[in-house]
């Protein structure tokens, strides 16, 4: 991720939780408590890597899949300080490219919302790989580049308009709202993800679409 990525979540940092329910009209926490479900059943330790306010762990919280140890870790800073207010612990500034994390290090790794924002996925996925346990799984919740007719017409007509609007409404950043449909109109296509974490070492991916493809969590396992 650039600085001038990362700084621009730090400017949004304080209105974050609130825009991301607002422009999901709340569809983001039913999204989150479903990708949940791919994890094994019972407590992991878990990574919520680009996890920002932690919304993704607390999910997995609530599902009773939360161990002891695990870690929200984000490149911008000023996205966790909500964390402990949430009863979380601090989280760890960290580069997902060059994780701060001994191999083998996690039952679990979530990442929502933050391969999108990678210089380079595939590297980002190599790092995800090295920091799980040999079975582990890895769950992405992303607005992958659209493909269907409604994620077409929305992200085309109606997100380029609505996102920065909202967030100038919101005090927030319009540029950072710009820089998120830009984003997702140049990401990959869901499918092309899943076969990147598979050219990557990874196996049995599933995907799972949500509202006609505006949102898709991807699963997949370390052999």
């Amino acid at each position: 991720m650039s600085r001038a990525v990362r700084d621009m979540f730090d400017r949004i940092s304080g209105r974050y939780d609130t825009l991301n329910h607002v422009l999901s009209a709340r569809r983001d926490l039913a999204w989150r408590r479903t990708a949940v479900g791919y994890l094994p059943t019972g407590p992991s330790r878990i990574l919520d890597l680009c996890g920002g306010t932690g919304d993704f762990l607390l999910a997995a919280r609530a599902s009773g899949r939360e161990a002891t140890g695990s870690v929200v870790a984000d490149f911008a800073f000023r996205m966790m300080l909500p964390l402990p207010s949430k009863g979380i612990r601090p989280g760890i500034q960290a580069d997902a490219l060059q994780l701060p994390f001994h191999d083998a290090s996690f039952d679990a790794v979530l990442c929502g919302f933050g391969m999108r924002n990678l210089d380079r996925t595939g590297d980002g996925a190599a790092e995800i790989l090295r920091v799980l346990k040999p079975g582990g799984t890895f769950v992405t919740l992303e607005f992958f580049r659209p493909q269907t007719p409604v994620s077409r017409f929305f992200y085309g007509a109606v997100a380029p308009l609505l996102m920065p609007a909202v967030g100038t409404v919101f005090g927030s950043s319009k540029e950072a709202y710009e820089y998120l449909v830009r984003s997702i109109r140049a990401f990959l296509p869901v499918d092309e993800y899943a076969a990147l974490l598979e050219r990557t070492g990874f196996v049995e991916s599933r995907i799972r679409g949500f509202d006609f493809g505006l949102c898709h969590a991807v699963a997949a396992r370390k052999p």
